[in-house]
């Protein structure tokens, strides 16, 4: 089944599996990414952050459902790889601002 993602959604999920320069260029310059509690303010500490994550762990992300909630474009991906908990669902919630993300917080 494939899903019809926003652009600047699909593009942060085509980036996902390793390059964190491309996942930050997905971002508006002052977003913030909340992730296993932890938050992530800017560009540059998302960088930081996806970039630490693909080193420390392998994984492939399949998105399996997409909606709307309360102003965010939430989408429910299966998890899988050399992580803790594997696999696992997540729900992404995302808020756009134009053709960046503004906001995403990950959770299971």
């Amino acid at each position: 089944m494939s899903l019809s993602l926003p652009a600047p959604i699909a593009a942060y999920f085509a980036a996902d599996q390793g390059d964190g320069d491309a996942v930050a260029r997905c971002f508006a310059e002052d977003a913030v990414v909340t992730d296993e509690r932890r938050t992530h303010a800017g560009r540059e500490a998302i960088r930081r952050w996806k970039t630490e994550a693909s080193t420390r762990f392998s994984y492939t992300t399949e998105p399996f459902a997409v909606g709307e909630e309360e102003g965010a474009i939430v989408v429910s991906a299966h998890v899988s790889g050399n992580f803790p908990g594997s696999p696992v669902d997540l729900r992404y919630a995302f808020v756009l601002e134009g053709e960046k993300i503004a906001q995403l917080e990950i959770t299971a």
